[in-house]
């Protein structure tokens, strides 16, 4: 086997001992380094048109110290994965700030920075084997929902575009040495089925296989995504990917995603993951969730058997991840269940047929 394939049988093995964790917030920590609009443009965008402070994905290229600090940050407070700072490297999102062109570097060069980190980790301690997650965030557009109210066929994008845009991320990703996909923040669900699609057909291609994880998002009490799914017609629609893990992440603290979680846990025969945000944000956008108070609910998701693996979204810092690995250690990860053969199938509600 290659190299990244000892890498992931390691993974899937350590995964079946004891529950994994992945790092945390990724802008709270940028925004706290207080950079400038020269920090992003280095000396490569110095001339470019347009603003470019708060694409924090930029920084690949042009603050590559500060994002390998991040990553040996979150390594160095338990993290077993850590994902690329990639989450809004695409064309269709990095159009926003006219920086199309820079979005296969980016992702390149994201990867390498984290398999480096990575790397010198599992050199250090090698009892503890680290791993690179290849961010692959949602789009600023949706194939799901209208783009206009008064037409409800209204699209931005099509889907060939969505495909296109996630395949190119994917390549540079793979290429840079990630060791699985993390697919993330997912409100809607179709353009996650052109992001799987992206990375099957580069398998078809000769793409090295890696493992996929999927990760949705439940927008408010509702218990649904942005697009209306539940959690369940939500699995159902994204488990031919056959996904090495899904979960949930963003949009709810811990004690408002338990529920959805535990949803998720009884219907998918796969690992569960699950990222809260430090609680909901208040009245000025900062969330005032404790390290302590985060890691007291990780445990206790952990002793109810429902996850497998366990990080923090939007908020959370190292402390936080640093409290959910101690709190964790040693609890014994969910056994993935045997669901009985049934066609599922799913719209906005899960059907199945026994």
């Amino acid at each position: 086997m290659s190299p990244r394939q000892d890498r992931i049988a390691a993974l899937k093995a350590i995964a079946k001992q004891r529950i994994l964790v992945l790092d945390g917030s990724w802008g709270v920590m940028i925004q706290r380094q207080g950079l400038d609009e020269a920090d992003y443009r280095g000396d490569r965008f110095v001339h470019h048109d347009g603003q470019l402070k708060g694409n924090n994905d930029l920084l690949c290229i042009t603050r590559p110290d500060i994002i390998a600090d991040l990553h040996d940050q979150y390594y160095a407070a338990g993290a077993d994965i850590s994902e690329t700072n990639t989450f809004s490297a695409t064309s269709i999102a990095q159009a926003d700030y006219e920086m199309q062109d820079a979005v296969w570097d980016i992702n390149l060069r994201g990867a390498q920075i984290a398999r480096e980190a990575a790397d010198r980790w599992t050199a250090k301690e090698p009892h503890k084997p680290r791993f690179v997650a290849g961010s692959i965030g949602p789009l600023n557009r949706m194939l799901s929902m209208s783009s206009d109210v008064n037409d409800p066929g209204a699209r931005t994008v099509t889907f060939d575009q969505v495909y296109e845009a996630y395949r190119e991320q994917v390549r540079a990703l793979n290429e840079g040495g990630v060791d699985m996909y993390l697919i993330e923040t997912i409100t809607d669900t179709l353009n996650c089925k052109a992001a799987i699609k992206a990375i099957l057909d580069l398998e078809d291609e000769g793409y090295e296989a890696l493992p996929i994880w999927i990760s949705g998002t439940i927008t408010d009490r509702s218990g649904r995504t942005l697009s209306g799914q539940t959690v369940e017609a939500f699995w159902n629609s994204v488990k031919h990917a056959k996904p090495f893990a899904v979960g949930l992440n963003c949009a709810l603290g811990a004690e408002l995603m338990r529920p959805h979680i535990a949803d998720l846990s009884r219907v998918a025969d796969t690992l569960i993951s699950a990222y809260p945000n430090a609680g909901l944000p208040n009245a000025f956008g900062q969330y005032d969730e404790t390290p302590d108070e985060t890691g007291h609910m990780l445990h206790e998701w952990a002793e109810a058997g429902i996850v497998n693996i366990l990080g923090g979204c939007c908020g959370t810092t190292p402390d936080h991840i640093r409290h959910a690995a101690d709190s964790v250690r040693g609890m014994k990860p969910r056994p993935v269940p045997e669901r009985p053969v049934a066609m599922r199938l799913a719209g906005l509600e899960p059907f199945e047929l026994a």
